[in-house]
């Protein structure tokens, strides 16, 4: 099972927010770069990167960063943030990425979401915010109608690589992860599933790997207040 821990950028910093919520936001002085140096120093080979800027912008802010950390570390990035159009996947292609995340856009509009798939195979990856069973949209401040497990049924097809689920109500609380949400959506998915919001302890790491269809876990605000220490969480990868 793949770790990847996770980096937020906002105003060139790493940030973690409560709930998604920017009022919320708790700063930390290490800059992306030396937080990814950390990370490539204890063997971590997957990274998980949100462009904050990019999510409130719809434009590509923090490129210059995703493409130096690539290029220092050989990083396989999964990265996401307000991608709304084609040519900012492009963009994040050719600075490296090995993912690329779309979110809020892929749910208000299916077809991008499929013209994604296949312009760049094996490049887009889904995220999926979930709130009480319902998916939410625009940086989690619109609950929209669309039931998650349906959503997923829609696009079941359509050729995404990978899943990440997030249930809002977890994030950045480090209560545990929705494990029994994340198994059935692993379930009904045909794109292997990674969890994501509320990771607290290796417990998680370790409750993880014996769910079903889950290719990975990403771990953040654990790892930055000191709950999860880099070193332990580097033994799980074995």
């Amino acid at each position: 099972m793949k770790i990847f821990p996770a980096i937020d950028i906002k105003d060139k910093k790493c940030v973690r927010l409560i709930k998604g919520d920017f009022d919320m936001k708790t700063e930390y002085e290490i800059s992306p770069i030396e937080q990814a140096r950390k990370y490539k120093d204890h063997g971590f080979i997957n990274l998980h990167i949100v462009d904050l800027d990019g999510a409130l912008t719809g434009e590509t802010v923090n490129l210059d960063i995703i493409q130096d950390i690539v290029g220092k570390f050989d990083f396989k990035v999964e990265i996401g943030g307000g991608i709304r159009n084609l040519n900012s996947i492009q963009k994040y292609i050719n600075a490296g990425a090995d993912k690329v995340i779309l979110g809020s856009a892929a749910i208000k509009d299916k077809n991008f979401l499929k013209e994604s798939c296949e312009k760049f195979p094996d490049k887009i990856a889904l995220g999926l915010d979930a709130k009480d069973g319902y998916l939410s949209v625009s940086g989690w401040k619109e609950n929209s109608s669309q039931l998650t497990l349906n959503y997923i049924k829609e696009v079941n097809d359509y050729g995404v690589s990978r899943l990440i689920y997030t249930d809002i109500n977890r994030d950045g609380m480090k209560q545990g992860p929705n494990f029994d949400e994340t198994s059935k959506i692993a379930e009904i998915s045909n794109f292997p599933v990674v969890i994501s919001g509320g990771v607290s302890s290796i417990d998680d790491i370790k409750k993880a790997k014996n769910l079903k269809n889950i290719e990975g876990i990403i771990v953040g605000k654990a790892i930055y207040d000191g709950d999860i220490k880099l070193d332990e969480l580097a033994r799980e990868l074995n």
